[in-house]
């Protein structure tokens, strides 16, 4: 019986052994290299470029969060296509036909966003 378990016990021995080996091996190269020495440059303060000229702190305008928050769903809309794409010929029609319905839902959500003016910047 704990015989069936050995191949999880191996996934998270490797898991593990990966989660220590490699960050060490990061910081044993980066010591030798010298990349560990921190000057006036390494610790300027660096954006895009150019020195920062507004407050960190200051306040996003709501659609910016809008837009992102349409942009994960609309990613997640393409991360569920790929698994469904790949199994078409074993769900056949019935899967076509799901597959049609959650997209109609995602068009449907997508015209209601637009109507409402979600996707309007200005």
């Amino acid at each position: 019986m704990l015989e069936s378990y050995l191949p999880i016990l191996l996934f998270i021995g490797v898991g593990l052994a990966f989660g220590l080996v490699l960050p060490l091996v990061g910081w044993i190269a980066s010591s030798a290299t010298g990349a560990n020495r921190p000057d006036a440059e390494k610790l300027s303060p660096y954006e895009c470029g150019f020195e920062a000229f507004e407050d960190a702190r200051m306040k996003f305008d709501v659609r910016y969060y809008l837009v992102a928050i349409l942009f994960i769903l609309f990613d997640l809309e393409i991360a569920f296509m790929f698994p469904w794409a790949v199994v078409l010929g074993d769900i056949g029609w019935f899967g076509l036909g799901a597959m049609f319905v959650f997209l109609m839902i995602l068009v449907v959500g997508f015209i209601y966003e637009w109507k409402k003016g979600a996707l309007e910047w200005e």
